[in-house]
């Protein structure tokens, strides 16, 4: 199997994941253009196209089944679309950069393996406006420096503080997620970064495991197989980009 076809691969399965709870999986993508040696300029930028792309599709398949909901996602969005166009331009020390990204990484793996669901017992409560617009302005602005969306912090956060239900998070970070790329994608792009020649190939596996995943996730279908060897390569990459 050439290199190529490698990332392809783990591109597909990043997306597949990622988007089945509601998140763009731009810190999978990240990890996995890092590991083949991508510059980094050129990876966030890819990742946050990837990140529109995916979490698009995700929100499309949550909203059509009823789980988007405004009053929770407009508090965090009025601030953390600014934001992340402010920390687009922010350049961070290479190390504190992959600490932050390992520390991402780590939180999807707790996601994905189920460590943030919720408890279904509890009645949800409300979102304070005030917690909203804080709580989007700092991820805005983290998400525009790493390069992501927020929705892997942001889906944890709505759960532990019971402000919507597990498939509500996944619509509100989903849409999260797509207005904060945007805005970090249109920073990149006032800077004139530069894309892959392959981004192309990488566009068309994100998707195709975008809508598979979206669907699945939609459905709560299950593959604890999978599951668990993405759960894995994000752990070893993770742990890469923090202690190596």
């Amino acid at each position: 199997m050439t290199d190529s076809a490698f990332i392809l691969i783990l591109l597909f399965v990043v997306a597949l994941f990622y988007s089945s709870v509601g998140h763009g999986g731009a810190s999978g993508y990240i990890a996995v253009l890092s590991l083949v040696g991508v510059s980094t300029m050129m990876i966030k930028p890819s990742a946050l196209l990837l990140n529109v792309l995916v979490a698009g599709i995700s929100f499309f398949y949550y909203y059509r089944g009823g789980y988007f909901r405004w009053k929770l996602f407009y508090p965090f969005a009025i601030l953390s679309v600014p934001m992340a166009y402010i920390g687009s331009f922010i350049v961070l020390d290479a190390t504190l950069y992959k600490q932050l990204l390992g520390a991402c990484l780590i939180l999807a793996v707790l996601r994905i393996v189920g460590m943030f669901n919720g408890d279904p017992e509890k009645p949800v409560k409300q979102l304070p406006v005030w917690a909203g617009i804080g709580i989007g302005a700092a991820l805005g602005l983290f998400s525009g420096m790493i390069g992501i969306g927020g929705g892997i912090i942001l889906s944890p956060l709505i759960l532990l503080f019971n402000w919507g239900s597990l498939k509500e998070s996944a619509a509100v970070s989903a849409l999260f997620i797509v207005v904060n790329s945007f805005a970090g994608l249109l920073g990149f792009w006032k800077q004139a970064v530069e894309l892959s020649s392959e981004l192309i190939f990488w566009l068309a596996a994100a998707l195709m495991g975008g809508f598979i995943g979206s669907y699945w996730g939609s459905k709560r279908a299950e593959n604890s197989i999978l599951k668990n060897v993405l759960a894995a390569v994000l752990l070893f990459a993770a742990v890469k980009l923090i202690f190596i």
